[in-house]
């Protein structure tokens, strides 16, 4: 008698067709991209452009026999793991922060203009679907996805549209957080595209719009460092790295799911139920870079007491295991989207005016913010937040390239660094995103408080002005 699996069956094949279609479409994109010239233009990058040829193909596929061509259920868990894989993977590296006041500053009025723009994309968003409630009996917190598609990207975008779909009843949220995400990367490429022509007719930007990089300067202490653990030993040096991740990984869902073991037994009652266990699962990202800084924190005391000589952790393979993680993240929350939830004016009209809007705000809003904010480099640091708020960071640096192609100026390091302020000052708003769905009169209440939180930020960022002295 045999037991097992048979090696022919399609399930033992299932996860690597999977990802061979998702890789092969991004080199498919990529191939186009570097081919056609208009294409390269609009600075779409790979795996965004992969993700909607997918989404073409299994349309077609769909309608004309039948077939899908991939598991949605594959493509959703991909893209939750992928976010928080990818965030372990860059909270593990070992990047020596500058000491200089200047770019503190800098990385300070960076986060504190991440959640001011996350609390404009909300407030905006929510006006508009707690509105079209009343018309459309639409529901009315689909507008919190704004912030999460264009602000956090596909991962959180996927992450609340599943929780309200299943949480509250929102008919096709998964497909309407994923649909925001998608549309926040051709918001970027088109809004980067017009600022970048703004900036040529002035006389300011006058290189190619989407040019080749061809200068990576590597060296070889870019690689690897002298007191790293070596390439290859008993075990790859790569196989490490990626061990670390998921140890990190693992650590945090081991925390998680303790949480939910309490919310299980009622201690907390509706709201352990209703905002604790939403917020604790939809935050995975967040909860593993924690783990991740504590592991980091633990191999760094044990190399000071001497248990451990060298580093374990590699920056340069923990960018490329970031770099991967979201790349598979985007594509498959692009090729995840369901085009049948299109066929619902209660689905299309709230989506396309939350995204339409949502641009149109970014943009104007980081134009004043980035003149008075950012004057040394405001056009820099226009492109590089504009694209990170509407689409990643990826897309931030990609239009950043385009006017500081050496990365120069501090908009770059800008991007990393912010990262602690926006998390501190961003607190508050994440656990309205629980509560506001849970009534009309909640979302109405949410609007009111992130409008405060909004007035804030804001005095935050333009303290300068408001409270300089006077000179006498």
């Amino acid at each position: 008698m045999t037991t097992g699996m048979n090696f022919w069956d399609t399930q033992v094949w299932s996860f690597i067709i999977t990802m061979t279609l998702l890789l092969g479409a991004m080199i498919l994109a990529n191939i186009m991209r570097n081919t056609i010239p208009l294409i390269r233009k609009l600075m779409i990058p790979s795996s965004v452009l992969g993700g909607f040829l997918l989404l073409f193909v299994d349309f077609l596929l769909d309608k004309l026999v039948g077939v899908k061509l991939i598991n949605a259920t594959t493509l959703e868990m991909l893209t939750y793991h992928g976010l928080g894989l990818g965030f372990v993977a860059m909270a593990l590296r070992r990047i020596d922060k500058k000491q200089d006041k200047k770019s503190k500053t800098g990385s300070f009025d960076t986060g504190v203009t991440v959640v001011a723009n996350y609390l404009i994309q909300a407030i905006f968003g929510l006006i508009i679907t707690v509105a079209l409630y009343y018309v459309l009996d639409s529901f009315w917190a689909s507008g919190l996805l704004l912030p999460m598609g264009y602000g956090q990207g596909p991962g959180q975008a996927y992450n609340w549209g599943h929780n309200y779909e299943l949480t509250y009843g929102f008919e096709n949220g998964t497909s309407f957080g994923l649909t925001v995400a998608a549309m926040g990367f051709v918001s970027a490429s088109i809004g980067g595209v017009i600022y970048l022509n703004v900036l040529r007719r002035k006389g300011i930007f006058k290189g190619d719009i989407g040019r080749d990089v061809t200068d990576e300067n590597l060296t070889a202490e870019s690689i690897t460092g002298g007191d790293e653990i070596p390439l290859t030993e008993s075990m790859d040096k790569f196989t490490v790295q990626l061990a670390l991740v998921f140890i990190s990984y693992v650590a945090a869902f081991l925390f998680m799911m303790g949480i939910d073991k309490i919310v299980q037994t009622g201690a907390l009652g509706n709201f352990g139920f209703n905002t604790v266990r939403p917020l604790v699962w939809g935050f995975n990202f967040l909860i593993s870079t924690i783990f991740a800084l504590l592991l980091k924190a633990v191999l760094r005391g044990l190399k000071k007491k001497g248990v451990i000589k060298r580093e374990y952790t590699n920056d340069f393979m923990q960018n490329r295991i970031a770099g991967f993680m979201f790349d598979v993240m985007v594509v498959a929350s692009i090729a995840a989207i369901r085009l049948s939830a299109f066929a619902h004016h209660e689905f299309i009209i709230p989506l396309a005016l939350i995204c339409v809007v949502g641009a149109v705000i970014t943009y104007f809003y980081l134009l004043i913010i980035c003149k008075r904010v950012f004057p040394l480099y405001e056009h820099e640091a226009f492109l590089s937040l504009y694209g990170m708020l509407t689409g990643t960071a990826s897309t931030g640096i990609i239009l950043l390239r385009e006017k500081d192609s050496k990365f120069e100026t501090q908009a770059s390091d800008n991007l990393v660094y912010q990262q602690t302020w926006a998390i501190l000052f961003g607190f508050p708003m994440l656990l309205l995103l629980g509560y506001a769905p849970q009534s009309v009169s909640k979302s109405i209440i949410t609007l009111i408080v992130l409008t405060v939180l909004f007035i804030i930020m804001n005095i935050i960022l333009f303290r300068r002005n408001i409270f300089k002295k006077k000179k006498k």
